[in-house]
């Protein structure tokens, strides 16, 4: 079990944050400098190394450990047996870990953990880089705290500002959102910061590199000087360091490093395709062994995808898309259609590989190999996700080898030439 050194801290112990890294009374953060937190890998050194093995030896409340059965969780992942107890127990907490690791229910659990559902005001505040995520974060938050009587809101753009108003009116327990439609609803005063307990930030590189700096900035301004701030990012790049060293205090960090992801279980092969052109005949002759069971196909860009999907298209295949450019009602529709199985291929960029969790994917076709090495587990985590199995199929060009080549280092993993029978594995 956990230390005694993850004890809560009394409230009024801790001090006011500021955007310019002071505290209240005026003296300067201890600004921990880059290469203090962060190793030649790019990543955080960790300093907290305790495991819990078991949901059942984590102390939570009775409904809330129904709830973690209920959806099917069976024994913790690597970040939830390093990061619930911290979480839980009041300390701000940096995890680096990649997507398919299990962060979402990490946060989740926690934040379940912590907040009083007797108190109809928000408790927690949880951000995310997508509207999609956001929504995902929203429906796996609902589902574990099923058994507990919580109102959880998405707040996010492409949706009515009114309907957001009533909602927050209303205090739902945890608000879920993006950054810019939060901080609006922040300002407005209709999503109140009085009884905030815990500030989430998920995704944190992404969110920055989006260029959302500022709203993040100005909503830790806007949140009681008690709040305890969690952060969860695949990459610490100087920016986050920033966030991190300027709004929390002492924080407990966990890296769960590549070698534990979860590529375990997802077989990873290559087709040699000689030029560009002839991507789009390869996957038509795959498409009868790709509908055996629901697929994502990634492009690199938006305009491949809608190219990609109107030449599938005009040869009658049934696909769905989606990306960036579509208003947030399509995006919605073409997800539901997907989740309940009546679209059996969705096309997809990487913006949007965050946000989709799909159950019954067990095959992910990389169009375009990824144009950075860390989207490649955000893409093939879709298949085989927690110890699901899933099958990985990456289209190779010449001018592709030697980023294959980097994955394959990158995640000391190996990706084999497709064999004839591929359609026995999905």
């Amino acid at each position: 079990m956990a230390d005694k050194g993850l004890e809560e801290i009394p409230e009024g112990m801790l001090p006011r944050r500021s955007a310019k890294g002071h505290t209240a009374t005026g003296a300067p953060r201890a600004q921990l400098g880059h290469r203090e937190l962060i190793n030649f890998t790019g990543q955080i050194e960790s300093n907290y190394d305790e495991t819990v093995d078991s949901f059942d030896a984590m102390e939570l409340k009775p409904e809330l450990l129904r709830g973690v059965y209920a959806y099917g969780f069976e024994r913790p992942s690597a970040i939830q047996q390093r990061a619930i107890l911290p979480v839980i127990s009041g300390r701000d907490v940096i995890a680096q870990a990649q997507s398919g690791t299990g962060k979402t229910a990490t946060f989740s659990i926690s934040v379940l953990q912590k907040l009083d559902p007797a108190v109809k005001q928000c408790q927690a505040l949880i951000l995310a880089p997508t509207r999609e995520l956001a929504q995902q974060i929203q429906k796996v938050v609902v589902a574990i705290g099923d058994f507990m009587n919580i109102e959880c809101h998405a707040c996010i753009g492409g949706t009515s500002v009114r309907d957001d108003m009533k909602a927050l009116q209303d205090g739902p327990h945890i608000v879920v959102g993006t950054p810019g439609r939060v901080q609006d609803m922040i300002q407005r005063r209709f999503l109140k910061t009085d009884s905030m307990k815990m500030f989430v930030l998920d995704e944190a590189d992404e969110m920055l590199s989006r260029g959302f700096t500022e709203q993040i900035y100005d909503i830790f301004q806007l949140l009681p000087q008690s709040t305890q701030v969690v952060l969860l990012s695949a990459t610490m790049p100087q920016d986050v360091l920033e966030v991190t060293t300027k709004f929390m205090r002492d924080p407990v960090r966990i890296l769960v490093k590549k070698a534990e992801l979860t590529l375990e279980g997802i077989k990873q092969f290559y087709i040699a395709v000689e030029k560009e052109d002839w991507k789009l005949d390869t996957l038509s002759d795959l498409y009868e062994t790709v509908t055996i069971t629901q697929a994502v196909i990634f492009c690199n860009t938006r305009r491949k995808v809608d190219w990609l999907t109107d030449k599938l298209t005009a040869r009658d295949f049934t696909v769905s898309a989606m990306h960036g450019d579509m208003d947030q009602g399509q995006r919605d529709l073409i997800m539901k259609e997907f989740r309940s199985g009546s679209s059996r291929v969705l096309i997809a960029t990487d913006l949007l590989a965050r946000g989709i969790d799909v159950q019954q994917v067990s095959l992910v076709i990389n169009y375009d190999l990824p144009a950075n090495r860390e989207n490649y587990i955000h893409r093939i985590g879709r298949g085989g996700r927690f110890g699901r199995k899933g099958v990985a199929i990456n289209f190779v060009t010449a001018d592709d080898v030697r980023m294959m080549r980097e994955i394959e280092q990158f995640y000391s993993t190996q990706i084999e030439e497709m064999p004839m029978n591929v359609a026995d594995l999905i």
